[in-house]
Formats: structure tokens, sequence, C-alpha cells
């Protein structure tokens, strides 16, 4: 984590279900959506993260953190009773295919599942940071939706 990384591109997107392949594709079926609720639901954090080719053979570290209107963490009660901060972590790799011209940038996919929480009406976002860092572009807002607006046809 020393050093520091710039990464190419990052696309992201909510999903009713994504899986990241071995193959290094994304499978998505019902993405894009921005307006969910007022009901909890699962959904999944899917997307793309396209890194030079000197990313390779080094971990890095992706975390998501769910953010309010405010830029505040959004909490959930843990098991113990306490407010802990909505997030998913974690580490990944990223080496070229076989027979990939050195110099191409590396995509690395992913489909991280959410489970259905309670949230109230308003905006939030999820926020990408990739090894301590983040971009505005790393951001991925959505709508949950009041009760009154649930019922239009």
């Amino acid at each position: 984590m020393g050093s520091h990384l710039r990464i190419n591109k990052v696309t992201l997107m909510l999903a009713q279900f994504a899986k990241a392949t071995t193959n290094g594709m994304l499978d998505v079926m019902g993405g894009g959506w921005t307006q969910v609720g007022p009901q909890p639901s699962p959904y999944f954090l899917a997307g793309l993260v396209e890194l030079p080719w000197d990313a390779a053979g080094i971990e890095h570290t992706a975390r998501f953190d769910l953010l309010d209107d405010q830029g505040k963490p959004v909490t959930n009660e843990g098991p113990d009773g306490e407010q802990a901060p909505v997030y998913a972590e974690g580490q990944f790799h990223v080496a070229p295919a076989p027979g990939t011209r050195r110099g191409t940038p590396l995509t690395v996919p992913f489909a991280i599942p959410i489970g259905a929480m309670q949230l109230p009406p308003g905006r939030f976002e999820w926020r990408l940071e990739v090894d301590g860092e983040a971009h505005e572009d790393w951001r991925l807002g959505f709508t949950v939706l009041p009760l009154s607006q649930s019922k239009a046809a």
C-alpha cells in the first residue's frame, strides 16, 4: 500500500443480482437501478475496476462505505447491540490473462451482496476507496422511496 496507484476507470452499479466470473467478466441482472423501497430488499454492488499493468501481483484493498445525504456514515445495530457503520471491505489481486500484451490495462470485476436493511426515505450513496484512495467519480447514489410513492402504478 506504500505505492501510489493510479486507477484508470471504475464502473459502479446497483443490481438485483450480480456475479463476478472466473474468466474476468461480470454477469448482471436488473442492473442500474437508482430507486428502491420503501420495503427493504437485498441487492448487489457490482462493477469493474480497471487498473494499470503495474498493479498486477500486488494485494489491493477495496472498501465501500454507505453514507447518508449529509455525507455521514449510515449505521446499523451489530450483534452486540452497538451501532456500527455499514461498509463492505475486501482484498483483491489482479493478474493478466495468458497472452495479454504487456502494458494492457487489467480489469477486475466485483459483485458484493448487500442484505436487506431498513433505511429511511431519502438519498444515500456507496463510496469506494481503493488502497485508501477515493475519487469523486467512485460514488454510487440511490434513493429510498417514501411509503406514499411505492404504490405508484
